[in-house]
């Protein structure tokens, strides 16, 4: 049965409430009762009035700085709502805003340079299709936080838990390694003897999508974080890092990069050896030699 592009975006909002029910930890009475589906709520809502003014303007130009300012109140909200947050739901909180300031400036500083999204080009021409986009960043914002902002409601006290050290050393390596892989593709862009070529030094020598690799590697962290918090079916809540992995590998990252690549350089032979030497992802292990002694 196909569902009409005109319900799919209120079925996945339905859907996404019931998820946030399923997975919400108790903080209070009335509304309280049921934080995480109000906060999704207004994650959707912010989504909404993003999306009516890029549809009365034709611009996406605010369109991942509002996705990122999304995550910053979500964690906000949450941490007004818990009664008493301890240093552990402050790291928690304190891994998703780092990383959304960052991400967030990233990418609007990046469009404001360029002066437009590309995959946005045929998509706002349409209402629907542009409608679906802002829904699906609600989703994004809402279960790729659903992990953190479970541990960020639940109350705290005591020193910190050791998985949640560990998740967050693993959220700094994930995060450098993003940082770093931006910094060199910016680099590379604005270098007028690089004009038209494609990166390949750097982090983007050891695996083609080195910054995917650091948002993928940041969000397990995060979720190794906030297990100590999880208990029955908030563990549910692996879809963070599981939609993390799904939404960079087969829907919108590498699939979209990778046909754009090989409109430009297909032809190149070095290209093609780049893509033959080169994993997507996960870089390869360095061969051992042994020496044989006589």
């Amino acid at each position: 049965m196909q569902i009409s592009k005109r319900l799919l975006p209120a079925l996945l909002v339905l859907l996404c409430l019931g998820y946030g029910a399923l997975i919400n930890p108790a903080v209070g009475v009335g509304w309280q009762g049921a934080a995480l589906p109000a906060i999704f709520a207004l994650v959707f809502l912010i989504q909404l009035a993003g999306f009516l003014h890029a549809w009365l303007f034709h611009t996406e130009r605010f369109y991942d700085l509002i996705g990122s300012l999304s995550f910053i109140l979500a964690v906000s909200f949450a941490l007004l709502i818990n009664p008493a947050p301890d240093v552990y739901n402050y790291l928690l909180a304190g891994l998703v805003v780092v990383w959304a300031l960052r991400l967030g400036s990233f990418l609007f500083l990046r469009i404001v340079d360029v002066g437009e999204d590309r995959r946005f080009r045929s998509i706002k021409q349409s209402f629907w299709r542009f409608l679906l986009i802002w829904t699906l960043q609600g989703l994004w914002v809402s279960v790729t936080s659903s992990a953190a902002l479970v541990a960020i409601l639940t109350e705290a006290s005591g020193p910190l838990p050791f998985l949640a050290l560990a998740g967050s050393a693993l959220w700094a390596l994930g995060f450098v390694t993003e940082v770093v892989a931006d910094a060199q593709k910016s680099a590379f862009r604005k270098n007028p003897g690089t004009q038209g070529q494609f990166i390949h030094h750097g982090l983007w020598s050891v695996c083609r999508h080195p910054n995917y690799l650091g948002e993928i590697i940041l969000w397990i962290g995060a979720f190794i974080a906030a297990l100590p918090a999880l208990q029955h079916w908030q563990y549910v809540a692996v879809l963070s890092p599981v939609f993390v992995v799904v939404l960079l590998t087969r829907i919108s990252g590498i699939p979209t990069l990778a046909k754009r690549g090989l409109s430009r350089w297909g032809d190149d032979p070095a290209y093609r050896a780049y893509l033959d030497e080169t994993r997507a992802l996960v870089p390869r292990m360095p061969r051992l030699t042994v020496l044989n002694e006589d």
